[in-house]
């Protein structure tokens, strides 16, 4: 008979093996009760595609998507790929959601069909902790090729879309994401002195596999990719008896 504590080893040896010294996390938590409670999977899928758009045209729209992303790439697990088209992106921007330099991983496209074969290639390498690109174009085959790429790993895949032309709607149409995700800038958080409180967001849940979408208030992420719920949402829920939750985990 093999010694029991012989076998727990060997199994333990094995596990981590297969996950390359590590357990995956089915899905990624926003840590807000608020939101992961009205997700299918708790929170984003990791093995999976995550679409995000501005909630319209407007600049101010643009960047809150773009930081709402990396936000949540900053709290996954490694190296971070973001291909661009242009060399637009503000790096210090990011790295107050919490990316720091030393984990992005620049690469520029020529166009959409190179960057979402890029995107793709780096979901596949299973070395990082997340992929983003930025598109305009990415129809329900390339869609599909990333969420086939992503399946069966730990790399979370995001795409934030922008508007093809002038007034179209970049979640539109069809795609094979798990999540589409609309955010638009809201009044920021009120301050008792004169000045510019945190930024808050609108996030609409346009779609989700296995569940249904939502809108919801929160504040901007913090330095460690976190949003929070605004202190009087937060607040009255303490008070009605209910967690609060304010904070992400």
């Amino acid at each position: 008979m093999a010694d029991p504590a012989v076998l727990s080893q060997l199994r333990e040896q094995l596990r981590a093996m297969e996950t390359q010294g590590f357990r995956r996390r089915p899905s990624l938590p926003f840590g807000l009760g608020a939101i992961d409670s009205r997700l299918a999977d708790g929170g984003l899928r990791l093995d999976a595609l995550h679409e995000v758009a501005g909630g319209t045209s407007d600049m101010a729209d643009d960047c809150a998507a773009t930081l709402f992303l990396a936000g949540i790439a900053a709290r996954a697990w490694g190296p971070v790929l973001w291909v661009v088209r242009r060399r637009d992106l503000f790096a210090p921007g990011v790295a107050q959601v919490g990316i720091s330099h030393k984990r992005l991983i620049y690469a520029e496209a020529a166009d959409d069909s190179e960057l979402l074969a890029i995107m793709e290639e780096g979901l596949r390498h299973r070395g990082l902790g997340a992929v983003i690109g930025e598109a305009k174009r990415a129809d329900m085959t390339a869609t599909r090729r990333l969420q086939l790429a992503a399946e069966g790993g730990r790399t979370i895949a995001l795409l934030l879309k922008r508007p093809a032309r002038e007034g179209s709607d970049p979640i539109g149409m069809p795609s094979a994401a798990v999540t589409r995700w609309r955010v638009t800038s809201a009044p920021s958080t009120p301050l008792p002195v004169e000045g510019v409180g945190r930024p808050r967001w609108r996030l609409a849940l346009a779609r989700q596999k296995g569940g249904e979408g939502f809108e919801i208030e929160v504040e901007a992420c913090d330095a460690t990719g976190r949003c929070a719920l605004p202190s009087a949402v937060a607040d009255r829920k303490a008070v009605a008896g209910g967690s609060a939750n304010r904070h992400a985990a």
